[in-house]
C-alpha cells in the first residue's frame, strides 16, 4: 500500500468537487484525480445529491464539427488557447478556467450553453492528441475547430456561411410560437 500525501488528497478532493459542480462525468474525475472510484462516487452523490450518469464518454470528433457545436467549441478552444498562452495555467486548471469564462460569456450574452464540461474536456483531449485543430476563416478571420485531414485553403466558417437549417430547432420554433401567442 502506497503512502498518500494528505495535501495531495485534499487538493484532489477539492478539484473533484469543482469538476462535479461543473458537471464532469465520473470518467473525467477518475482521469484527473488520484481518488478511488468508490470515493469519487460517494463525493458525486454528496455534491449533486444524485448518482452520477452512467455510460461511456462521447468519443467522436464529428459532434464538434456540426454547426452550433462548432461555434461553441471554437469559442471554448480559443479561450483555452488564450489562457494557456498568456498565463502560467495548464492542464485541468486551464480547462476549468476556460470553461468558466465560456460560461460567463454565455451568461452575459444570454446564450444557452451547448458545450458541457465533459465535452469541453474531451475537446481539449482531442486537440492534445491532434485529432482536431483550428483553421482560420477566410471570411471573418476567426479560428474554428476543423478536422486535421480536411482541406483548409479558403476555409469559410459556419458563421460566415450559415447552413440553411441552422437554428431551426423544435425549441426555436416553440419559442417563436410562444412569442406570437404573447403578441396576439
Amino acid at each position: 500500500m502506497s503512502k498518500k500525501s494528505l495535501l495531495t488528497e485534499m487538493r484532489d478532493t477539492q478539484l473533484a468537487i469543482e469538476l462535479i459542480e461543473l458537471g464532469a462525468r465520473p470518467q473525467v474525475l477518475e482521469s484527473e484525480t488520484t481518488l478511488s472510484r468508490e470515493r469519487l462516487l460517494k463525493l458525486y452523490k454528496e455534491v449533486k445529491g444524485v448518482s452520477p450518469p452512467k455510460g461511456m464518454l462521447p468519443f467522436s470528433t464529428d459532434w464538434f464539427l456540426t454547426w452550433l457545436p462548432n461555434v461553441h467549441s471554437s469559442l471554448f478552444i480559443n479561450i483555452h488557447r488564450y489562457i494557456t498562452k498568456n498565463s502560467e495555467c495548464s492542464g485541468i486548471e486551464a480547462v476549468l478556467k476556460s470553461y468558466r469564462l465560456y460560461q460567463e460569456y454565455l451568461h452575459t450574452n444570454q446564450i444557452e450553453a451547448v458545450l458541457s464540461f465533459t465535452r469541453a474536456w474531451t475537446l481539449n483531449r482531442f486537440f492534445e492528441s491532434r485529432m482536431l485543430e483550428t483553421a482560420t476563416c477566410s471570411g471573418c478571420g476567426g479560428h474554428f475547430v476543423v478536422h486535421p485531414d480536411d482541406l483548409h485553403d479558403h476555409y469559410v466558417c459556419g458563421l460566415c456561411n450559415t447552413p440553411a437549417r441552422a437554428g431551426k430547432t423544435r425549441k426555436a420554433k416553440a419559442a417563436a410560437q410562444t412569442e406570437l401567442s404573447a403578441a396576439a
